[in-house]
């Protein structure tokens, strides 16, 4: 790519991200989404995480992988667990953190 085309790609990806996200703001109180777009994107956030966290849990240098030598996926199912069970962040990090290091060593 030629330093022409760089500047180009930024200015239009600048471009693209400022009007994207300014539709909302100079709509204002005029435009009003519906009350099922609404509750849809409430459920955006966790989405996001999960598309971006369940990969790279499941991912392996071997590939996808369910076994035991996956530390990562099975910290995090008993992190989940725990979370589900007291509702406490530090419990969850303490019990994911405790997973990972007992399968670390004990393989």
């Amino acid at each position: 790519m030629s330093a022409l085309q760089v500047w180009l790609a930024i200015i239009g990806m600048g471009l693209v991200t400022a009007v994207t996200r300014a539709l909302f703001l100079i709509g204002g109180e005029r435009i009003v989404l519906p009350p099922r777009v609404q509750r849809v994107l409430r459920y955006a956030p966790a989405a996001a995480l999960a598309g971006v966290v369940v990969p790279d849990l499941l991912e392996t240098p071997v590939g996808i992988s369910l076994a035991l030598s996956n530390h990562a996926l099975w910290a995090s199912a008993a992190g989940l667990a725990y979370y589900l069970w007291r509702r406490g962040m530090m419990g969850t990090i303490a019990v994911g953190m405790f997973v990972f290091t007992l399968r670390r060593l004990a393989v």
